[in-house]
Order: C-alpha cells, then structure tokens, then sequence
C-alpha cells in the first residue's frame, strides 16, 4: 500500500468515527441550538483544537506515549465520562430561553470554545482512536512521522469542521424558529443535556468493558 492509499484509509476511519454521534457532535449540537450559530462554531473550534492535541499525541505515542496511556487510560476514561454526564445534568437542570442577543454573547462563545476543548481532549472515544489506528499510518517508511502526523492533523481539523461546523450552522438557523417559543427551546435544551448524559455513561460502560 502506497501513501496516498494510507492516507485515503486513514481518512475514511476518520470520517466514519466522527460523523457518529458521540459527545462532541452532541455538545455542538446543544450549544448551537441554544445559543445560535456562534455558540455552535465556537464549541465546534474548541472540539478542532482538541483534535490537534489528539494528532499530536498520536504522533508521540508512536514512540514513548503508548507505554503511558494504557496506564492512564480508566482515569481519563472515567473523568471524560463524569465531565459530560455534569454538562448534561446541567442542561436537563436548566430553563433556557433565547432571546436574539443574551445566549449568543461572546463570553458565552468563549465558555463554549472552552468546554468544546476539554470534551474533545477527554472524549475516551478519541483515545480509544488513537490508540487502535494512528500507530498503524504513522509509519517509517513514508517518510518524518511529523510530517505524516501534520497532514493527518490537517485531515482531522477539516474533517471535524465540515461536519461539526455545517451541524452548527444548520443547528443554529433552527435555533431562530424557537426564539418565539421559550417552552420549546427549554425542552430542546434538556433533550440534549439528556442525551448527553446518555451518551456519557454509554461510552463510560464500552471504554472500560473495551479496556
């Protein structure tokens, strides 16, 4: 198999754990539904810049990492898991209303961009990735693994931002057909803090049983 084959396999693998539904897609989609586009754009810009820490210790566990991971693989699996179940309590807890300036304001982007990060880095559905499939692409023979980890770093960013950032967009336009009904936005808040929450003791439950 030549690099370009490696690469359009890697990129496949890629697509397909990312267009599944998990934490980071529910978390953009909550955010862009309450809080508009933005919300939505900024959690997704956070979540892109946890895919970089990932390439980037993808690249390192080919050499010294991997003997590090397994070790502390159930701890973040398990603060990863208690993360997002909290983020999903919270939304189920909350009443949210949206109005056409308050939930969209920059703080609230910034809080966004800033959660988007710690659920992509403690996501255990990106290390259980990592661990299974970057050490079989990052290879010698192809030439500087930082090169290869660069442009798999590049294929993961574009990858998340076209479909994390198109389901913000999308998301965040619907967000305006329930700016005029409070009950049904408070409702579609909960509904994803309770997916959320789902999801979270879901991967918790596969990750250890996996592990």
């Amino acid at each position: 198999m030549d690099y370009a084959q490696n690469l359009w396999l890697f990129f496949v693998l890629l697509l397909g754990i990312i267009i599944v539904p998990g934490m980071d897609m529910l978390f953009v989609l909550a955010n862009a539904l309450t809080g508009g586009s933005n919300r939505g754009l900024a959690a997704t810009g956070g979540i892109m810049l946890g895919g970089v820490v990932h390439t980037l210790n993808g690249a390192i566990g080919v050499g010294l990492l991997m003997h590090f991971v397994p070790i502390l693989f159930k701890p973040l699996l398990v603060a990863g898991a208690a993360y997002m179940a909290f983020i999903g309590i919270t939304l189920m807890r909350s009443s949210i209303t949206v109005g056409q300036d308050g939930p969209a304001s920059s703080r609230t982007a910034w809080k966004a961009f800033r959660q988007g990060l710690m659920t992509c880095l403690i996501n255990p559905k990106a290390y259980l990735f990592i661990l299974a499939v970057y050490p079989q692409f990052l290879k010698p023979d192809y030439g500087p693994v930082w090169i290869q980890a660069s442009i798999m770093g590049l294929m993961t960013v574009a990858t998340q931002f076209a479909i994390y950032g198109g389901l913000a967009v999308t998301a965040g336009r619907s967000r305006q057909l329930l700016v005029a009904n409070p009950n049904a936005t408070a409702l579609a808040g909960r509904a994803a803090g309770l997916l959320l929450f789902a999801v979270s003791i879901f991967t918790a439950w596969e990750g250890l049983k996996a592990a």
